[in-house]
């Protein structure tokens, strides 16, 4: 398997529609790291994966969604270290296995599968005895892959960045991405995550407290847009569809729809309304994730009833 080679990452000016007041956007393409660990999946991985080896831990265990971005990376780096890998899933197993769901078997990682309501309870102090009894001496890592040493490793993506900036944009899932940024960032710049979720109001409180536990400062420089989620984690529109795609044709760059694409979107329509002062400069993360495109496949050709898909 590939090795990740962090200098790939470049920091991209880009095109879109919006011009007010003539900010410019850069994308910075962490995206480009690796083919399957790329984005902020290795920034997350790489101190926790430090410390499983120090721990002689053989195995990683981790949890995630059937579309999980964070079960293929995991199950792709576990391979490429040298670990074994359990995947605890959320939901029932359908087969045939889904493509990211595949990938993962393909790399070794085990699956199980948690109803729902089971599934919630994986942070309880019960729940981890019982994977303790039924799996033994694993490395645990939490859904998305956010914790401490997740925001120590995601802080480093601002040393690839080879432009100034006024503005750095991310998308948000689990946060820990968000937080790290925050944190590197030492109130130097201003920082915006854009949300994926529905009803993500409870990201602000969970990324100040990812932050009071790496951090003994306060930070006032960031904020969340909950304004582009588009109806919540994995719904997608027929307008955001099209602008990924005339963003793919005016740039050369493939955004996912789950996390980039919507950011990218904000972005746009953030320019339109005048909100980034005149002459601003916006650094925003591709934070990977293209994998995801491949699960989107039955809800585009829903979406237009037929078997077109503008991503071919």
């Amino acid at each position: 398997m590939q090795s990740i080679n962090i200098n790939n990452a470049i920091t991209q000016k880009v095109f879109l529609p919006a011009t007010n007041n003539n900010v410019e956007v850069y994308l910075q393409r962490e995206d480009l790291i690796h083919p399957f660990i790329s984005g902020n999946k290795y920034y997350k991985l790489k101190y926790n994966l430090e410390k499983a080896k120090k721990e002689n831990k053989e195995t990683i265990l981790t949890f995630g969604g059937a579309y999980s971005n964070h079960i293929y990376a995991v199950s792709a780096a576990a391979k490429l270290f040298g670990f074994k890998s359990i995947g605890i899933i959320r939901g029932e197993e359908y087969k045939p296995l889904n493509p990211t769901l595949q990938f993962a078997v393909d790399n070794g990682m085990t699956l199980y599968y948690l109803d729902r309501k089971s599934y919630r309870n994986r942070t309880d102090k019960n729940f981890r005895e019982d994977i303790a009894k039924q799996f033994g001496d694993v490395y645990i890592l939490p859904e998305g892959g956010t914790n401490e040493l997740a925001l120590k490793g995601t802080g480093e993506i601002l040393q690839n960045i080879k432009t100034d900036f006024d503005y750095l944009c991310v998308p948000v899932g689990s946060g820990g991405t968000l937080a790290g940024l925050i944190t590197g960032l030492n109130n130097g710049k201003k920082v915006i995550g854009f949300s994926s979720l529905k009803d993500g109001k409870y990201l602000s409180a969970m990324i100040r407290e990812l932050i009071s536990n790496s951090s003994i400062r306060k930070f006032d420089n960031w904020k969340i847009n909950h304004d582009y989620h588009f109806g919540g984690f994995a719904k997608i529109s027929r307008e955001l569809i099209e602008f990924v795609n005339c963003f793919k044709k005016n740039n050369n760059i493939q955004l996912d729809l789950i996390y980039n694409g919507k950011m990218i979107y904000g972005i746009n329509d953030m320019i339109s309304k005048k909100y980034f002062p005149s002459n601003s400069r916006i650094v925003a993360i591709h934070t990977g994730g293209l994998q995801g495109l491949a699960g989107m496949k039955s809800k585009i050709e829903k979406l237009y009833k037929s078997s077109y898909s503008p991503f071919k």
